[in-house]
């Protein structure tokens, strides 16, 4: 089992993106030194989080630590361009000496597919056309490649390759049977971020990912299963409990107004943070 860190270097009030990015770079140097396997930045396009390009801070990160593992945890491949994805991503596998990793997603928001461009309407054809190439370029230096919302690619030269070989690359998701079952059929770990109700519920999920995986001719004991999930842990619990209350609470609300959703209290929230709900918040060992 590997233990890791992901984060969407949230911008508190106050703070500039530019100081939130420095601390960033201590984090991953911390991470590193304390000996957890993986460190993960998601992409966001919003005044609250403050990076955009996770290949980039995730280089920074690269000349700090020596052997944490550094993905994007999400990269919106949807909207971005996977020649441009794969370069970045084969530079930090270089700079890194071979501890980059790519997380796909669709992505939670949709700030980026204006911003670049893209349909919401082909929200799930972009996806699955975008990795079809993303794969074909790990695959080979030379992709010839023909598909929707992208020019062609005739015997194009990709560069630079990456250290590893494969570059690794999950599938993440939210809970859309659909995607599950995609990266099963792929061959490719999957990462599910579990952010709200009980843990238990994905467990279907987790068998369509692996009856998917074997007809698409994988052993799915050989396939990696990750959780992604809200955490904050302190010496003692009650103290974690009370001191991630007001940021996470005030978090969930302000997203909350934009979709829909009811303020969030604490009596919902102590029932997130239950040993059968999603957050994991408390001393070492409740987390444990």
């Amino acid at each position: 089992m590997e233990i890791g860190v992901a984060t969407f270097a949230d911008v508190a009030p106050g703070q500039t993106a530019a100081a939130r990015l420095r601390d960033l770079v201590e984090e991953m140097s911390l991470a590193d030194e304390v000996g957890l396997d993986v460190f993960g930045l998601g992409e966001h396009h919003r005044p609250d989080f403050a990076v955009s390009s996770p290949a980039v801070a995730l280089a920074a990160g690269a000349e700090r630590t020596s052997r944490i593992r550094l993905t994007s945890a999400v990269t919106v491949l949807s909207s971005d361009d996977p020649v441009r994805v794969f370069q970045d991503f084969a530079t930090l596998d270089g700079l890194s000496g071979g501890r980059a990793e790519i997380m796909a997603g669709r992505g939670s928001f949709t700030e980026s597919f204006p911003l670049f461009g893209q349909d919401l309407d082909d929200y799930d054809e972009l996806f699955a056309s975008k990795l079809e190439l993303l794969l074909e370029l790990r695959r080979s230096d030379r992709v010839t490649w023909s598909g929707p919302h992208r020019p062609p690619l005739d015997d194009a030269g990709v560069y630079p390759r990456p250290v590893q070989d494969p570059l690794p690359v999950w599938i993440a998701v939210g809970g859309t049977p659909q995607s599950v079952a995609r990266a099963g059929l792929l061959g490719l770990p999957l990462m599910i971020a579990i952010i709200g109700g009980s843990p238990e519920r994905f467990v279907p999920l987790v068998d369509l990912y692996r009856q998917a995986a074997e007809r698409g001719g994988h052993d799915p004991a050989a396939l990696a299963v990750g959780v992604n999930t809200h955490a904050y842990v302190a010496d003692d619990g009650a103290r974690a409990a009370d001191e991630f209350f007001e940021p996470y609470t005030a978090m969930m609300t302000r997203i909350g107004r934009e979709r829909g959703w009811p303020p969030m209290g604490r009596p919902q929230y102590d029932a997130l943070r239950s040993a059968r709900g999603a957050l994991a918040v408390g001393a070492p060992e409740e987390v444990a």
